[in-house]
């Protein structure tokens, strides 16, 4: 059986997929480590051109892909981009990342971590001033952490736990859902952002878990976001539906709850729905 994807011939950008304004500033990150997580044809390479393709219009830079396969095409625009393909180009990502650091790049796209050689080479990157953008098949932020840091052997998983707390830059979780018109598809977001307090939750395996309450109450001030609040966003402004959305969050009981507040809010009527009342 042959299993095909649809896959558009533009390069997507943030405002094509609705994903959050706060992708750009993550985008715009000197060095360190972003991983953009989720299931199977979660959208997961359409989030990462998207980057590819704002730091490619914002910034001067050498990019450097490992893709498996190149499924975007990416013109030099400010920045030199180089597309290696796993198998054809390369042999593995293995091969492929040490090849790519040879080639002075700012910036590494992995296409997929897939052991612990190869998450210690991006975190090398990482640590020596290098921006590498990759992908973990997890669910969320607090799962990608400890699906990392469980990928090293059980006496090296400390020090990659110390490493992974200095080098990460943001992980942005994403899972798709059908829009309520019925045409296509759009993304729900969580978004991690590293802070002095995000380092901390890392360092100390006994409170990662606390970082999904972190989230949650950095949304103002940072530009977080857990699932829920995102789903939450999508169904209040009727991009999907409250059944899809309770189908695709991780605790139903919470969701529920926290649109029932939402509902007892008196709603603040649209400038355009302002106007006609008067």
């Amino acid at each position: 059986m042959i299993v095909m994807r649809v896959i558009p011939f533009d390069v997507p950008t943030f405002d094509t997929l609705k994903l959050p304004p706060i992708l750009a500033s993550v985008a715009a990150a000197e060095r360190g480590l972003i991983l953009v997580t989720g299931v199977t044809g979660s959208g997961k390479s359409s989030t990462m051109a998207a980057m590819v393709n704002y730091i490619n219009q914002t910034q001067n830079k050498h990019i450097v892909t490992l893709e498996n396969p190149i499924e975007f095409l990416h013109r030099d625009i400010n920045c030199s981009v180089t597309q290696r393909e796993i198998g054809v180009d390369t042999d593995d990502f293995r091969a492929g990342l040490r090849a790519a650091m040879r080639q002075d790049p700012d910036v590494v796209l992995i296409g997929e971590m897939r052991d612990a050689e190869i998450i210690d080479t991006a975190l090398k990157a990482a640590e020596t001033g290098h921006l590498v953008i990759s992908t973990l098949h997890t669910p969320d932020a607090v799962t990608t952490v400890s699906r990392l840091v469980s990928m090293f052997p059980p006496e090296d998983q400390e020090v990659a736990r110390l490493r992974l707390c200095e080098a990460l830059q943001a992980v942005v979780s994403q899972r798709l859902l059908p829009r309520a018109d019925g045409h296509g598809r759009v993304a729900a977001v969580e978004v991690l952002i590293s802070t002095a307090e995000v380092r901390a939750l890392i360092k100390d395996a006994s409170r990662t878990a606390e970082l999904h309450e972190y989230i949650q109450e950095g949304r103002d001030e940072y530009g977080m976001q857990t699932f829920d609040q995102h789903l939450m966003d999508l169904v209040v402004d009727e991009v999907v539906t409250y059944e899809a959305a309770l189908a695709a969050t991780t605790d139903p009981g919470a969701f529920e709850k926290l649109m029932r507040a939402v509902r007892r809010r008196p709603r603040i009527p649209t400038p355009a729905e302002a106007a006609r009342g008067q």
